[in-house]
């Protein structure tokens, strides 16, 4: 399956000046939300990442998402496993389970995400989940963005990676953009277009 074309397909790979939620600028954005809002293409696209979980022999018990941008894709991710599927969302410098879902003691759990940039919001996720007595196994997204190491991947882990070793990453595809310091960016200095936010963080 060619991941670049899906997203192409799907108008989700974008072309433009954009503002990151790490504050840098990018001419490229992935839309992760483009893509899942087609059931059938979503299905197509978690059944493939959990082959490659199930390949890798690891034993689960549970996909949580961090709300809101992983909810989808880690739904549709517990789906295609058949496991139960929760979600952590955002409290002051970090997140946390509610809405009734429980954790048992040692339940192996995968943080899915719809894109891994520097995994923080997985890791933060992550540590919610530990905090409760779960057992993190594994990070699952469709996408990574070069920072973190995927297993089968080619790009290695870069300094901005926050995900800790020794902990595999599924990811169907590497997509590694060109990022620029707002002072630095290219964009910017052409002045013919303002970086505009194009994902769901404010």
């Amino acid at each position: 399956m060619n991941i670049e074309q899906v997203y192409k397909d799907a108008d989700a790979l974008l072309e433009g000046h954009f503002l990151l939620a790490s504050g840098n600028h990018s001419s490229r954005y992935l839309q992760s939300a483009k893509v899942l809002e087609y059931p059938k293409k979503a299905a197509l696209l978690t059944d493939a990442l959990a082959t490659m979980i199930k390949q890798s022999g690891i034993d689960v018990d549970t996909v949580c998402a961090p709300a809101l941008g992983g909810v989808l894709a880690g739904y549709e991710l517990a789906r295609s496993l058949d496991v139960r599927s929760i979600f952590v969302e955002k409290k002051e410098g970090g997140m946390e389970l509610r809405r009734g879902f429980e954790v048992a003691q040692g339940e192996k759990i995968i943080i899915c995400e719809d894109i891994i940039t520097t995994g923080g919001s997985a890791l933060k996720a992550a540590e919610a989940i530990e905090a409760l007595g779960g057992k993190v196994v594994a990070f699952a997204s469709l996408a990574n963005r070069g920072f973190c190491k995927r297993v089968g991947g080619n790009d290695t882990v870069k300094k901005e990676c926050a995900l800790p070793d020794g902990i595999p990453l599924f990811a169907l595809a590497d997509f590694t953009f060109e990022m620029y310091a707002p002072n630095d960016c290219p964009l910017c200095k052409e002045g013919k277009s303002k970086a505009v936010k194009p994902g769901s963080k404010s």
